[in-house]
This record gives C-alpha cells, structure tokens and sequence, in this order.
C-alpha cells in the first residue's frame, strides 16, 4: 500500500490578497480589462492628465488599484456626457478638496493633542 505523497495547496487566486491601492502592478490590458475602457482610451486619458500610471524601467506603463478606481470615476463622469476638459476640471477640484480635507483633519489632531490647548490664560 503506498503513501498518497501529499503536495501543498495552491492558494485559491480569487482569495488572494489584492495589492495595496497605489502599488502599481497591472499592466495597460489588464487595466483596460478590469475597468472596461480600450487601451487607446486609456492613452488618450493620460494625455489629458486625467490618470497618470507609472512607468517602468523599460517605459511600459503600470497602473495601480487607485488608478483603477480613478478610471471608475472618469468612465461615470464620461456616461453624464461630461467632456474630458470637464471631467479633468472636476477630478482636480476632487482632489484639492481631498487634499484640504486631509490638512483640516492633520491640524485638528495636531490641535487635540497639544498640551497648551488647556491651559489657562495668565
């Protein structure tokens, strides 16, 4: 009677851990894939600025769960009939507010944990 020789098993890849969101990792037809936009649309959007994947070494473009979530929200501001002078203006008004956000929250906390707040005026 022999020993069934036992093998280690494969992680199952639709359980395995996604990237973090702005490590760059999906090449231009995986991103055209996953977000459901042409390779050229994808081209003619980092033209317009409205994403910026990175780029290797060798020059080939890489795009990161972020950039897959960018594209989301260009392909729903593209369906209202937005143009793409548009939909940059609003992808950069998002992101300053994002960024004022950020600050406004950083110099709360930073105002929350300063010792002095609570002290009394002499």
């Amino acid at each position: 009677m022999s020993k069934k020789r036992e093998t280690p098993q494969m992680s199952d890849p639709a359980h395995a851990p996604l990237p973090p969101a702005g490590q760059a990792v999906y090449a231009i037809s995986v991103a055209a894939e996953l977000s459901g936009v042409g390779i050229q649309t994808l081209r003619l959007y980092e033209q317009h600025g409205l994403i910026s994947p990175v780029r290797s070494e060798g020059g080939t473009r890489r795009y990161s769960g972020a950039d897959l979530a960018r594209l989301a929200r260009v392909r729903a501001l593209a369906e209202q009939g937005i143009n793409l002078a548009g939909i940059a203006r609003i992808l950069h008004l998002e992101d300053a507010n994002t960024a004022l956000r950020e600050t406004n929250n950083a110099l709360t906390a930073q105002r929350d944990h300063d010792p002095n707040r609570h002290r009394p005026l002499r």
